[in-house]
């Protein structure tokens, strides 16, 4: 008898273990969208064939789908060909300081970063109204006999929505994050204790706490983006405003050192010193993406040991 029949699984759980066990180390994310993946085909599979009992089920499916350690293998080996096909192109690797400074123009996440931040206000606006209006709700409701239903209703749209950022973090912010709900781990148990560990989930409170805090942080990112973007773009565009515009000897300017008329080497100053926050724009908006990235799986993702 080898190994692998020797320590088969005789239960869905156990053959979730044994997976969550092989891709150890890997990506929460992808290990959330494999086990979901697997207990959503095992449970199938057990449905069509109601007389049979788990380890049957189990002995029989393995051939096919795949042993734990065999599906962990293909889901490492296909993650690492998606994300080499997703992957934009490298940039050159610059060693000077200087290089790095300026070639952080070339990275197609900064740019990510910076649309993100922009539309964080939006999305925080809208995350947090839809909390905040779910929760009063099903406060409301509580007394009433829909209450249940909408209480439960509400934490399923909250989850799709931890989906949807998902996805926009992993397209603007190129994080990897699920593709698939956390898998329901409870489909053997009752109506009331699948609803009751709905309320104890862990992730559920966290992903709620999530779309609180991407109001502030929505107001933060994108009062620094609009500021520092117009500061940077007002400067740079300040030559071609003193060559093209009606503004010669019809400004004067007082710093406390007398009137002075501006011209255009002062225009030009401008520009240098807006080229360059526009650059430190791009690297704190780069540096923000990344923190945001690892807030976003840090509290939406559930992590292999749940």
């Amino acid at each position: 008898m080898t190994t692998q029949q020797a320590h088969a699984p005789r239960t869905i759980a156990e053959y979730l273990d044994q997976l969550r066990a092989a891709l150890r180390g890997a990506d929460p994310a992808l290990i959330q969208d494999a086990l979901y993946d697997a207990e959503e085909h095992l449970r199938a599979e057990l449905a069509e064939q109601p007389g049979r009992s788990e380890a049957d089920m189990l002995a029989h499916v393995v051939g096919s789908y795949g042993a734990p350690e065999e599906v962990a293998e293909l889901y490492r080996d296909q993650e690492i060909k998606i994300q080499r096909a997703l992957r934009p192109p490298p940039t050159p690797t610059r060693r000077s300081l200087l290089g790095r400074f300026f070639g952080v123009a070339a990275d197609p996440h900064t740019y990510g970063a910076m649309f993100y931040m922009l539309l964080s206000l939006a999305t925080g606006i809208f995350y947090f109204t839809w909390a905040v209006t779910g929760i009063a709700l099903s406060a409301a409701f509580s007394v009433l006999i829909i209450g249940l239903p909408f209480v439960v209703l509400f934490f399923g749209t909250v989850r799709a929505l931890s989906l949807v950022e998902g996805r926009i973090i992993e397209a603007m912010l190129g994080a990897r994050m699920p593709r698939r709900p956390p898998y329901p781990g409870q489909a053997n148990l009752s109506l009331g204790k699948r609803i009751l560990a709905m309320f104890t989930d862990a992730r559920t409170w966290s992903t709620l706490f999530y779309m609180f805090l991407m109001l502030p942080l929505g107001v933060i990112y994108f009062t620094l983006s609009v500021t520092l973007l117009s500061v940077s773009i007002g400067f740079i565009a300040a030559p071609f405003a003193w060559w093209f515009g009606d503004v010669r000897d019809k400004v004067t300017v007082n710093f406390g050192f007398g009137e002075h008329t501006p011209n255009f080497g002062d225009a030009l100053i401008l520009f240098i010193v807006g080229s360059l926050l526009l650059f430190v724009t791009m690297h704190l908006m780069r540096g923000l993406g990344k923190m945001q990235a690892g807030i976003a799986k840090h509290l939406l993702v559930r992590s292999s040991g749940d």
